[in-house]
């Protein structure tokens, strides 16, 4: 982990959850985290949804360090769709889960250190999905699909992965019973277990991937579920 000593990590939606677990991998680490959320935190409050906001952060890194090491776009898009999600939060959801990440590397390109890396979070509804978050997962999908076309424009400057977590809980509860079961790795996923794959990714042991999606959901979508299988069972009602 000493590859990260003075390096310089932007985690947006770093304040809690699984930006917050990777936000304090990084400076345990040794490396400089410099936070964009609208929560309060350490470093910069502001809303990602605003250009003047995202101009006001960049300029603020560049001045307090000069460069960029890593750029993890984390940030959560609205959870939200049909029938209530309006043409405004629709178009929010994107502006925070597509169209900031593009305008970070955008105003960033210029000042990424050799060896850069980055790593947008996505989410396993890039591919799946349930009733009623069209926003979210729209944005999901844009993120993984705009990961692979940064790969190719910043192609020999700076690496570009994705990840896409599946269940994971962000609030200490631990599950039993179908909950667990319904997951091959046999449990529900935990904020490590993406902060993990963060570091791996912006490390110089991944110095040879870029472009490329990788699907941390404890094997979640490759289990096919029927009727009384893995704890579960049709209600009747």
């Amino acid at each position: 982990m000493r590859e990260f000593v003075g390096k310089v990590a932007i985690v947006t939606g770093g304040a809690q959850g699984i930006g917050r677990c990777i936000a304090q991998m990084f400076a345990a680490a040794g490396a400089h985290v410099c936070i964009f959320d609208l929560q309060d935190n350490p470093y910069f409050v502001g809303d990602l949804a605003k250009e003047d906001d995202l101009r006001t952060f960049c300029g603020k890194v560049v001045a307090d360090y000069g460069r960029v090491d890593f750029l993890i776009n984390n940030a959560a898009p609205l959870f939200k769709g049909l029938p209530d999600c309006s043409w405004q939060e629709f178009n929010y959801a994107l502006q925070v889960g597509v169209a900031a990440p593009y305008m970070l590397t955008c105003l960033l390109r210029e000042h990424f250190a050799p060896g850069a890396s980055i790593v947008n979070i996505s989410s396993s509804r890039d591919r799946m999905s349930m009733p009623g978050t069209e926003c979210y997962t729209a944005a999901k999908g844009g993120i993984a699909a705009l990961t692979h076309a940064l790969a190719v424009s910043l192609a020999g400057r700076v690496r570009v992965n994705s990840i896409s977590p599946g269940w994971i809980e962000t609030r200490g509860v631990v599950y039993s019973g179908a909950d667990a079961s319904q997951h091959p790795a046999g449990r529900v996923g935990v904020p490590e277990d993406i902060a993990h794959m963060v570091l791996y990714l912006c490390s110089e042991k991944a110095g040879f991937l870029t472009g490329e999606n990788i699907c941390i959901d404890g094997g979640m979508t490759h289990q096919m579920i029927y009727h009384a299988e893995h704890g579960w069972k049709l209600d009747e009602k």
